[in-house]
């Protein structure tokens, strides 16, 4: 029995039971205005059906025991067999099961799949987010197959598949596979044209044989994965010329033996502790080729491009998460007679917290919806705004989810909250898929390279312009910066900030409500906010603000 001093009052009740994607006002926006009508009923059903999942007691418990047991590396068995799987908790299998049922890896199957898939990779980020990961390389792995019509045939369907399978077996005996990737090796990080993985080919036209390492191999519990190795110049033309090439690896052959794919160790990483990283070894490892021999880059840059997309929706689905938790305890939790969430400070830092989720879930819907578009104008736009959004939102990630804790006080400090959670995931994205320098040289890439790419930017931008002065001096302030571009490469993080804010405000001037709109572009186009949240314009609409970001189902 509880002592007379022992009496929990104050105390906010658990964020649970409720529907995470109905609550999100503007991710429902942004799916209602991208999705075609015919489609939209399906997927507010499944979406919220999904959403009241995420937002069950059951799945949080879940996630939480997904990360308290963290994954095993097995080696050998008892008999000194290389084993070389990675074991996890029931619970993992069971999260990554229902992303896969919910269709997070079949946006390439189904009409106006990438926003749906889009939305629900929102939403599941906020469930837990080490299971994005798999879910995340399985998807991109799509477009780079496409470079080989054949494997594309072969493999997307079970690629697309809402069936997980656990088990190690041949993927054509299974419904559905996931994919990992490994590209980056110890000498060359993003340099991946330092790799030096050789592959030697075999007679069998288009397989070869691996030898070489990865230091990052994501998913290692996958069915197959996309590397990058050094293809041998091979004698006569039917290999081709030799040079960095992508490759098909399978875990398990088609004869049900196993491939050569050694795990040395587990990653020890910053961030979830329920996912696997590893690095890994090829000795005479069976591969196939994808695409030309010496396009590897080529070929993988349609993997890459999506997976940079996800960096920046699963950016999105933290700061939601985080928002949403700090909204919710300032709404119950008083302090200094009255609730948090009515004391004028503190809904400004919680307004300007909101402003940042909803302009990255907003900026991360776009660039879905143009995959869903798919014309020669929308995949110009993603060329630059791609690169862009994943520089400017992932970086935007870590404060974010600090001051959402913060708002939590010492509550927020403690793994129960489960915001240490989020703080510790929140540089991933960032860091992953090519960090901050790799994107902004991109985004130059792509300016000196392919003039469309910025005609396009200009025109998304463009529609946006009279509706806010602030908007249009920042594009005019652009393009003064766009017309010298001697030098550029140490001004490459300020333009490609650039390039992302005025992408963020043009589309909240067009499809956010008048007081978010009117604030982002006072803080963060006009120059009328602070280095540190909190530090809006007191006559702003800050209380509608908030409200709109509070998690009401």
């Amino acid at each position: 029995m509880a002592g007379s001093t022992h009496t929990v009052t104050n105390q906010p009740p658990p964020l649970l039971g409720y529907d995470v994607y109905g609550a999100d006002r503007a991710l429902v926006a942004a799916v209602e205005r991208h999705l075609d009508p015919e489609l939209l009923d399906e997927a507010r059903g499944d979406l919220s059906a999904l959403g009241r999942a995420a937002g069950s007691a059951q799945l949080q418990e879940w996630a939480i025991q997904a990360n308290e047991n963290p994954p095993v590396l097995r080696t050998h068995d008892r008999y000194g067999h290389r084993l070389d799987e990675v074991e996890f908790h029931p619970a993992w299998h069971r999260l990554l099961g229902k992303g896969v049922s919910a269709g997070l890896t079949a946006a390439w199957a189904q009409p106006g799949g990438h926003v749906r898939r889009a939305a629900g990779f929102v939403v599941w980020t906020q469930v837990e987010a080490g299971n994005g990961c798999p879910l995340s390389m399985t998807h991109a792995a799509v477009p780079a197959l496409r470079a080989d019509p054949a494997l594309a045939a072969e493999w997307e369907p079970r690629l697309t598949s809402t069936v997980y399978e656990r088990e190690m077996r041949p993927p054509s005996r299974k419904a559905g596979v996931l994919f990992g990737m490994g590209m980056t090796e110890k000498q060359g990080g993003s340099d991946v044209r330092a790799n030096t993985t050789s592959a030697r080919p075999l007679a069998q036209d288009g397989t070869y044989e691996l030898t070489g390492h990865k230091w990052f191999c994501s998913a290692p519990m996958s069915d197959a994965f996309l590397v990058l190795a050094q293809a041998a110049p091979s004698p006569g033309t039917a290999q081709g010329e030799g040079g960095l090439t992508c490759f098909l690896v399978p875990r398990v052959l088609e004869d049900g033996s196993r491939n050569v794919f050694r795990i040395q160790r587990l990653k020890d990483k910053l961030g979830n502790r329920s996912n696997a990283s590893a690095e890994v070894e090829f000795d005479g490892t069976w591969a196939r080729r994808v695409g030309e021999e010496g396009r590897g880059l080529r070929t993988i840059l349609g993997m890459v491009a999506a997976t940079r997309l996800d960096c920046v929706l699963g950016s999105a689905g933290l700061m939601r998460a985080a928002v949403a938790q700090a909204v919710h305890h300032c709404a119950y939790r008083e302090a200094f007679g009255g609730k948090l969430l009515d004391k004028p400070l503190m809904r400004n830092v919680l307004a300007d917290l909101a402003l940042e989720s909803e302009a990255a879930t907003t900026l991360g819907m776009r660039l879905a919806a143009a995959y869903d578009d798919g014309s020669e104008q929308e995949r110009a736009l993603l060329r630059i705004a791609v690169p862009a959004a994943k520089y400017w939102v992932t970086k935007r990630c870590t404060p974010v989810t600090v001051e959402a804790a913060e708002c939590l006080g010492g509550n927020g400090y403690v793994e129960e909250s489960g915001m240490p959670r989020l703080v510790r995931e929140s540089p991933l994205n960032s860091v992953w898929e090519g960090a901050g320098n790799v994107q902004a040289l991109d985004v130059l890439r792509a300016l000196r390279r392919e003039p469309q790419a910025l005609n396009a930017y200009l025109q998304e931008v463009g529609r946006a312009r009279g509706a806010d002065h602030r908007l249009d001096a920042a594009i005019k302030d652009l393009l003064t910066e766009l017309a010298d571009l001697d030098g550029a490469e140490a001004r490459a993080r300020r333009l490609t900030e650039r390039f992302a804010l005025v992408l963020q405000g043009a589309l909240l001037v067009r499809f956010a409500p008048p007081e978010v709109a009117d604030a982002f572009c006072a803080s963060r186009l006009g120059g009328d906010g602070g280095a540190a949240f909190g530090a809006l314009p007191h006559s702003l609409a800050l209380e509608a603000i908030v409200e709109r970001a509070r998690p009401l189902s």
